[in-house]
């Protein structure tokens, strides 16, 4: 009992000095920014100090929150249908062996079309607004799901698969019961990639063409050489990715076993 609990003081110790190291990392980041800008006599519109880009917030003309709660929509719904879609065909095939030489090297025929490219032809399908750039997150993202979450299932002893079939188990209880959480470790190795590619894809789309969102906002106070804003975009977008990559992580940690996990 003792032995547990020292076990679980201890964990808990080395994650808060894995954290403190994290915090100490950004903290040395920002102090090494705020002193290349003051000892070097940067120029303001070359690099703002910290806290001429963190008073960028106080512009109302720019609509900071309104603008960061799409770029948020864009990302995480993009991003929730990735995780949907990529799931769900990882175990389509796994169902049909023809269905997968049929459809996944199309696929992966579709995911070599660079995503700039892809971009103006979306925005003439669906035209400007949060759907269509959720589109692009969603484009590059799903496949990193799709891929890990297909090698998790195949990855499944077919033995137990035969042991639940023979109790005539259905499809749906053997995926719930024996193949996702099998295979949760690739899902979520998949998940942690897509939610970098969520952000990314969510502000091509708004760089392409919109007229709202953090993206758009960036090539409005471009013009204007306004720096300060245009770093202050940056960090909330950096922030939205951060904390979906938290999410990500905790849920990992919450489902998953630690000595389960794949990198």
């Amino acid at each position: 009992m003792d032995s547990a609990k020292e076990g679980g003081k201890s964990g808990v110790e080395s994650r808060l000095a894995q954290y403190s190291l994290g915090v100490a990392a950004h903290l040395l980041l920002l102090l090494a920014w705020y002193l290349f800008v003051r000892l070097g006599d940067v120029p303001k519109f070359v690099m703002p100090s910290p806290a001429a880009t963190f008073g960028a917030l106080l512009v109302q003309d720019y609509g900071w929150w309104s603008n960061t709660l799409v770029t948020a929509t864009e990302i995480f719904g993009g991003y929730a249908l990735a995780l949907g879609v990529g799931v769900l065909l990882a175990l389509l095939f796994t169902w049909s062996k023809l269905l997968e030489a049929l459809v996944l090297p199309l696929l992966v025929t579709l995911n070599m079309i660079p995503k700039v490219a892809l971009g103006p032809l979306i925005i003439v399908w669906f035209k400007y607004g949060v759907f269509p750039n959720t589109l692009m997150a969603f484009s590059i993202a799903v496949f990193p799901i799709l891929l890990t979450t297909a090698r998790g299932l195949r990855e499944i002893e077919p033995d137990l698969l035969d042991l639940v079939r023979s109790l005539r188990g259905s499809r749906w209880q053997l995926f719930t019961k024996i193949q996702l959480p099998g295979a949760l470790p690739y899902v979520f190795s998949g998940m942690k990639v897509a939610a970098i590619l969520a952000v990314a894809g969510a502000i091509v789309g708004e760089f392409l063409g919109s007229d709202r969102g953090l993206g758009y906002l960036m090539l409005q106070v471009q013009v204007t050489l306004d720096t300060p804003a245009m770093f202050m975009a940056v960090i909330l977008i950096t922030l939205i990715g951060v904390v979906l990559y938290g999410l990500v992580l905790a849920l990992e940690r919450w489902l998953v076993p630690k000595d389960a996990r794949v990198a």
